[in-house]
């Protein structure tokens, strides 16, 4: 056999066995908590037109993406995002629906990284979106969710960054900086690197106000007091202004939910998904070099489809979580019930009526015919490594 057979592509993996198990148990946890507050599942499609994806909409680079062809010459891509999905389907089939829509959904997505970074090609993200509903209050809730659902995960420690996309680009504006200029900035930011910010502003010929401005995207701020003052030095500016007073009444409303002491406000967090154009967040916890949320406001995104509607929305991205709660040493509760019925020839009647009315009950059982050439000790180990609580024999002995 050809060895490339028993081996995944590069960036993609299995996963069996206790993980799967584990993995599925945590989706379904999470899923539910989505669902009381209201949102609606949804299922897209795993590939969609090239254009769902493409440069106007800002979500992937195109060399990043997973291309091919149908059999009328579309270019079709694997999702790399579910977001414009979303957004395509309330357009298609809500355009004229006035009321705030609200979806859940989980699904897999597909970058084609570099290999160098060390990522996974493929990710599990469980996500929602609230379409129709441009309030502090949206935003609040879409927050309230995600630690609703971090808090179910297991996690005791984790912090959500909050900021604005407004902050950041009326500082940019401000400033005079072309599109390449401003892609610089972001890149800067993103990899954390204050000090080539800095370097950055020194040359250009700015106002010491406005350079004095940008040294606020590096700081956390979690008091009004902290929040008020860096306020006061955006007087001159509006836009930049107009967003800090939305998250000064989101900071209001954290505490409203009792969420507040898992809110951090950064107010350089950026994205590398330009149809962000509002509050915007990634949530961090140990064990995990990644962030486990992303997440913000995409009020332009769905004109694009023809709805002009404001939206918000968060993924959860599954590996990630998973990787942090290994990371913790926290354990997924699964509780092993199932059964392992061995029987023989003779009693193979008995074993299958048996089986049926225990599965007809809700339990699992698996049933195995008994060889000869194994022993009882042999399906002990068998049930132990499968995680089956109870072994059951069926044969002459009936023990």
């Amino acid at each position: 056999m050809k060895q490339h057979l028993l081996h995944t592509p590069e960036g993609v993996r299995d996963i069996y066995q206790g993980e799967c198990e584990k993995k599925l148990y945590l989706e379904d946890k999470l899923f539910k908590i989505l669902k009381t507050y209201g949102y609606q599942p949804i299922q897209t499609p795993s590939f969609e037109y090239f254009d769902i994806f493409g440069k106007e909409i800002g979500t992937t680079k195109s060399k990043d993406l997973y291309k091919f062809f149908d059999r009328e010459g579309n270019t079709l891509v694997l999702r790399p995002d579910i977001t414009p999905s979303i957004a395509r389907v309330a357009a298609n089939y809500f355009m004229e629906d006035p009321m705030p829509i609200r979806f859940c959904y989980k699904g897999n997505t597909f970058i084609n990284t570099g290999s160098l970074q060390g990522r996974l090609k493929e990710n599990t993200q469980l996500g929602a979106e609230l379409i129709g509903d441009n309030t502090p209050d949206a935003d609040a809730e879409i927050l309230s969710m995600v630690v609703d659902c971090l808090i179910h995960a297991g996690l005791k420690e984790f912090k959500l960054s909050v900021g604005h996309v407004g902050i950041l680009q009326g500082m940019m504006e401000a400033a005079g900086f072309d599109e390449e200029e401003e892609d610089v900035v972001r890149d800067l930011i993103m990899n954390n690197n204050f000090f080539g910010v800095d370097s950055f502003l020194e040359a250009r010929h700015l106002d010491q106000e406005l350079k004095r401005l940008f040294s606020v995207i590096g700081k956390l701020y979690q008091s009004a007091e902290e929040f008020q003052a860096a306020r006061a030095a955006a007087e001159k500016y509006p836009k930049i202004q107009a967003a800090m007073e939305h998250l000064e009444k989101l900071q209001s409303l954290t505490l409203l939910y009792g969420i507040d002491k898992y809110i951090s406000f950064e107010l350089g967090v950026v994205s590398s998904y330009k149809y962000y154009s509002g509050m915007i967040f990634h949530g961090y916890t140990f064990g995990s070099g990644e962030p486990i949320v992303k997440g913000g406001r995409y009020d332009r995104l769905l004109k694009h489809f023809g709805k002009d509607t404001p939206a918000i929305g968060f993924v959860i991205v599954t590996d990630q979580l998973m990787a942090a709660l290994s990371g913790q040493k926290i354990e997924t509760p699964l509780e092993h019930v199932g059964q392992l019925v061995v029987y023989d020839e003779a009693h193979r009647e008995d074993a299958v009526i048996y089986a049926r009315r225990q599965r007809a009950a809700g339990c699992s059982v698996e049933l195995l015919l008994k060889a000869v050439d194994r022993t009882r000790a042999d399906y002990e180990a068998y049930a132990g490594r499968r995680q089956i609580a109870r072994l059951r024999f069926m044969d002459d002995r009936q023990q």
